[in-house]
C-alpha cells in the first residue's frame, strides 16, 4: 500500500502482513547505508523472518524510505514518521530496524514518534562518532558529518537520549566491520543515563548484517523483547 506521497518523488509503500487483530504491529526498516536497499528484499539467512514474526501474532508493515540518491535527511525520518502514523489501530507500534533502517527507527522513537519498543539491529548511533570511510554518511547529510556537525548531532540517536524514550534493544555483532559495536555501546550508555529502559546485547564473532551469527538466535531475542514489552 502506498503510505505517503511527496510531490516531485515516488509514492512511498509498504507491505502489510499478518492478521486483521494483531497483537501489535512491527513497522520493519532495511538497511543499505540510506542509499540502496527495499522493503522487498531480506537480510540473507533472514527470508522467513516476517513469517516469523506472523507466527508470533504480529502485523508487519516493511516500509521503504526516500534513500539519500533522492533526499537528503530529514527526508528519510519525516518518511518513517509518516509509516508509523499510517498504521496506528489502537495496538502496540514498534519499530523493528536494521543498519540505516534501525538508526532511522530510533531516531524517530526519541524524537516524536510515539511507538511502545524499538528494536536496533547494528545501527549507527553517533554520526560524528564514525572513522573512516563516511561517505554514506556524507550522502545522508549532503557534506561530510564533520563539516555540518550541528545536523550530524541532529541526526545521531545519541544526541537525543531521554528518560521518557520507550524500550530499546541493541543488538550488535562485536566484529562488526562497517558500523562498530562501540555505536551501540555509546546509545545504550547514553539511554542509561538518562534513566530510559535499554538492553544491549553484542553476538560474539558477528560482524555487519549478522554475518557469523545465528539467525534463529538474534531473532528470538527480538521477538522476546517485543513480547515483554506487551506487558508493560
Amino acid at each position: 500500500m502506498i503510505y505517503r506521497e511527496v510531490p516531485g518523488f515516488r509514492p512511498l509503500e509498504l507491505e502489510l502482513s499478518g492478521p486483521d487483530d494483531p497483537v501489535a504491529t512491527i513497522v520493519y526498516l532495511h538497511g543499505g547505508g540510506w542509499r540502496r536497499g527495499s522493503r522487498l528484499h531480506s537480510l540473507p539467512g533472514f527470508e522467513h523472518l516476517t513469517d516469523e514474526l506472523v507466527a508470533h501474532g504480529f502485523r508487519v508493515a516493511a516500509a521503504d524510505y526516500r534513500l539519500s540518491g533522492e533526499a537528503t535527511f530529514p527526508a528519510p525520518l519525516d518518511d518513517v514518521r509518516a509509516a508509523i502514523e499510517s498504521v496506528r489501530d489502537g495496538k502496540p507500534v514498534f519499530v523493528w530496524g536494521e543498519s540505516a533502517g534501525a538508526h532511522l527507527g530510533l531516531l524517530a522513537a526519541l524524537t516524536g514518534s510515539t511507538v511502545d519498543a524499538v528494536v536496533a539491529w547494528f545501527p549507527p548511533t553517533d554520526l560524528l562518532g564514525l572513522t573512516g570511510d563516511v561517505s554514506r554518511e556524507t550522502s545522508l547529510l549532503g557534506a561530510p558529518p564533520d563539516s555540518v556537525p550541528d545536523l550530524a548531532r541532529a541526526a545521531s540517536p545519541v544526541t537525543h537520549a531521554h528518560a521518557g524514550a520507550p524500550p530499546v534493544l541493541l543488538m550488535h555483532g562485536s566484529d562488526d566491520d562497517l558500523v562498530p559495536a562501540s555505536q551501540s555501546v555509546r546509545l545504550a550508555g547514553a539511554l542509561r543515563d538518562a534513566g530510559a529502559p535499554v538492553e544491549l546485547h553484542l553476538v560474539p564473532g558477528a560482524r555487519h548484517r549478522w554475518i557469523g551469527a545465528d539467525p534463529a538466535a538474534v531473532v528470538a531475542t527480538s521477538v522476546k523483547f517485543l513480547r515483554a514489552a506487551l506487558t508493560r
